[in-house]
């Protein structure tokens, strides 16, 4: 039986990220990833971009973006529910986070235009999350670091917060691998209906989970029952808008809608419920898969008009189309008359001004509850558009606590000498709510890298 020093549990950013480190650092290193080959890399597969502070332009990136500007956009979305001192350390090290990648093969490009105008702040990758994965896995690979697909870790050995090793179940048997440090970057429990109904309860039903089937919550439910520290809100997740069509698992980031800034969202009774124009869609949009999920049903509608059709990322599935508000109503399955009535109300509400999606403009309204702070326009230009909305559930932020070192912290507030987290099992650290666009990757690219790092050399002393 081979011999490792250092065993990794998931096939995503953080846990590559680690494994370089670790394999650097001279350690024997294995990968098992949950997933087969061909749909390796997490919720990774899904991404386009990290958000990195750096102090100017490159000619991709199109200004500077620093860590102060970073904490602060941090702060606002989570509403200060943050470990303090692991954000401040993230935000740092994401600066050195594009020369790193670059030195492991991974290639960015500029931003599209119509995504989330993030030209500034995040950092693209050159053909998506496959590409980053690919590029990733060949460097890791290339160095020598273990991988084994359709292998889950389905029970582990600790004895007092000391790592032995684990049991995994590979294609055709189960195997006990001894390790000498352990590295958890398996993801949070988001593909775990029963889990998430422990939380939301019958609502998690109608849930789409936009990310990888194969994040069940295993590892993180092993790691919390034998005793290391639990953070974060079960019921608090990066969870989106997407589309009510979309699959139930692994749609994807291109289930997304970005139109809501440019319309109204109603429930199923014609009523608006929030603020769709309160902030920059990069700082607002992961909120909406919450306020959908609390609607009755579980469901939303976003209505616009023809003037706003071609502000945003086209959609994959094409929109509901007709010419009047109580036609589109009717193909929504909405009552035409509610509809009507709260569409006009909002007409009526509006407040002339220089729309300008870019800025916070001064279209608004007045007099409504809830308001629509900017970019408020009359839907008034036919034809009219609708769109059905989910939540659709990215990853969730109930995970376990670490330290600056990526080590993770017991029950007890004992620190373990061996085992290490990264990503999203341990995101909730620092996203006690709320969501940036692009964070998950530098909180998994941060952690991960801490977390090999000091895997290996732990096993090196």
């Amino acid at each position: 039986m081979e011999d490792y020093d250092v065993l990794i549990a998931g096939g995503g950013n953080a846990a590559l990220c680690a494994a370089i480190m670790a394999r650097k650092q001279g350690a024997r290193v294995l990968v098992v990833e949950a997933a087969p080959r061909d749909w390796r890399g997490g919720n990774t597969r899904h991404t386009r971009n990290l958000r990195c502070a750096h102090d100017e332009g490159n000619g991709i990136l199109t200004g500077p973006y620093p860590v102060e500007e970073f904490m602060d956009d941090l702060l606002r979305v989570t509403e200060g529910e943050t470990d303090r001192d692991l954000a401040e350390l993230t935000l740092e090290e994401s600066k050195t986070l594009w020369d790193w990648m670059e030195a492991q093969g991974v290639r960015f490009q500029p931003s599209l235009g119509g995504t989330l105008s993030l030209g500034r702040t995040n950092a693209f990758f050159l053909g998506g999350g496959k590409a980053l994965m690919n590029a990733l896995y060949i460097t890791a690979e290339r160095l020598g670091v273990a991988v084994r697909y359709e292998t889950e870790v389905i029970d582990l050995q600790i004895e007092d917060g000391f790592f032995l090793g684990a049991t995994v179940a590979g294609e055709h048997a189960e195997e006990f691998i001894p390790a000498r440090a352990f590295v958890a970057a398996s993801g949070g429990f988001e593909a775990n209906i029963d889990w998430l109904k422990e939380a939301w309860g019958p609502a998690a039903e109608n849930f789409l989970i936009r990310g990888t089937p194969h994040n069940k919550g295993r590892v993180l439910r092993l790691l919390l029952d034998k005793g290391v520290q639990a953070t974060g809100d079960p019921k608090q997740c990066h969870a989106v808008a997407v589309d009510g069509r979309a699959p139930k698992f692994d749609g994807g980031i291109v289930t997304r809608l970005d139109c809501v800034p440019f319309g109204i969202v109603v429930n199923k009774n014609a009523a608006r419920f929030y603020d769709e124009g309160e902030d920059f869609w990069p700082k607002r949009y992961a909120i909406w898969g919450r306020l959908v999920a609390d609607q009755p049903d579980q469901i939303g509608h976003v209505i616009i008009d023809a003037k706003s059709i071609e502000l945003f990322m086209p959609s994959v599935f094409p929109p509901e189309k007709a010419d009047t508000i109580r036609d589109l109503a009717v193909k929504m399955g909405l009552d035409p008359a509610a509809l009507d009535e709260t569409v006009a109300a909002f007409n009526d509400a509006c407040v002339p001004g220089a729309f300008d999606h870019t800025i916070h403009d001064d279209c608004r309204t007045e007099g409504l509850d809830p308001p629509k702070t900017h970019w408020a326009r009359p839907i008034d230009e036919p034809p009219f558009y609708g769109y059905q909305l989910r939540p659709g559930i990215t990853f969730t932020y109930l995970g376990v606590k670490v330290n600056r070192e990526a080590r993770m912290v017991m029950a007890d507030g004992a620190v373990s000498p061996n085992m290490f987290a990264a990503g999203e099992i341990m995101a909730g650290n620092v996203l006690g709510k709320g969501y940036l666009a692009g964070i998950g990757m530098t909180i998994g690219a941060v952690f991960g890298r801490i977390a090999g790092e000091g895997a290996g050399r732990y096993v090196a002393n």
